[in-house]
């Protein structure tokens, strides 16, 4: 099938298997459930393989940029779309596509509510299968395009923090700049950005990974416990890395990012630049971004993003292999990678290439 008419029991699936593969980011299964049931209460959004478009088509990311703890943050529906219609105004060319940036709690419905009031499709080929950090890393290797023109639109916080912008310029530049409205924002913004062709997104996307999620989403909900856990580790041909009580954590919300440390049993260490990046113990390295990296509740095998992790939960750590995640072309990008080493102070690279 190559076209799904969206409905709630796929706004679940998506929510709960995007939050699993969003790694610890990608914001709120809360949050994610309302604005994807939102989005099927007030039209009809349909997810679209690529293969129903043109080559030449236009797709538009739409994302979430933030830090996902911050206190003040505001967002709205009307955010969602009014970011569409900024950079629709701006390209003054049709879109034929909605796409998300990355598979998360929140993120793997990105688009969806943009869908049902404009009537453009969802299409599955999301900027990346998982959740990453830096809007580089949901670019598609635009980064590597020295002539390429960035238009992004930004939109999010309430009175004085209310934020609503328009930028084009170069794709780090622009990038930076809508982290820095974030922050100003309260923490969080929707936007849309980045129009390319269907063939562009084909080369450097994750086609097929919205379809992950909802089957990652649909294993997880139909077991109960502990039962679940394993039902998902077999699903993406993962493990249990260990399981255990929080025994401390911190979490710094810095630069429109959330960056900390989880540590279970006295003896695990969690890293975190908002996703997941590494787990190890005694210096022995289990898993290292873009492997997937994720905490579930021991008991109920609630997905534990990141930014709602605290001391004395009870966790179980699931790792999948990068292998078996469907990821875009910037997961192989050694220079995209470089600054994880920069804010964690970890080896990186050794791990990932």
């Amino acid at each position: 099938m190559t076209k799904i008419t969206l409905d709630k029991k796929m706004v679940e699936y998506a929510v709960y298997g995007g939050a699993v593969l969003g790694g610890g980011g990608g914001g709120w299964i809360e949050e994610g459930l309302q604005i994807g049931n939102l989005a099927v209460e007030v039209g009809q959004p349909e997810l679209y393989t690529v293969d129903e478009l043109k080559d030449e088509d236009l797709l538009v990311t739409v994302s979430l940029v933030g830090a996902p703890a911050a206190k003040d943050k505001f967002l709205k529906p009307i955010h969602y779309s009014r970011a569409l219609e900024l950079l629709s105004q701006k390209i003054g060319r049709p879109i034929q596509g909605i796409i998300t940036n990355e598979n998360g709690a929140g993120t793997s419905v990105n688009g969806w509510f943009q869908a049902a009031v404009t009537g453009i499709p969802v299409i599955d080929i999301p900027c990346n299968g998982r959740a990453h950090p830096t809007g580089s890393m949901g670019s598609m290797n635009l980064s590597e395009l020295s002539d390429y023109v960035s238009h992004q639109a930004a939109v999010g916080g309430k009175g004085a923090n209310f934020m609503e912008l328009s930028l084009t310029g170069s794709l780090d530049k622009v990038a930076t700049m809508v982290r820095k409205a974030s922050v100003e924002a309260g923490g969080l913004v929707a936007v849309a950005r980045n129009p390319v062709t269907v063939a562009y997104a084909k080369a450097n996307g994750a086609p097929g990974a919205i379809r992950q999620a909802i089957e990652v989403g649909e294993a997880l909900l139909s077991h109960i416990g502990e039962s679940a856990i394993d039902a998902v580790v077999r699903k993406l041909g993962g493990r249990v890395v260990t399981e255990g009580i929080v025994t401390d954590f911190t979490l710094e919300t810095t630069g429109g990012f959330d960056v900390g440390t989880v540590i279970i049993n006295d003896s695990y260490e969690l890293t975190f630049w908002n996703e997941y990046m590494t787990i190890e113990k005694n210096g022995e390295r289990f898993a290292t971004f873009p492997d997937l990296i994720m905490t579930l509740d021991a008991r109920t095998a609630e997905p534990i993003v990141s930014a709602a992790m605290a001391k004395g939960k009870q966790i179980a750590v699931i790792a999948v292999p990068k292998e078996n995640l469907i990821l875009s072309s910037t997961m192989r990008n050694e220079k995209l990678m470089k600054p994880v080493e920069d804010v964690l102070k970890k080896s990186i690279l050794q791990y990932c290439f």
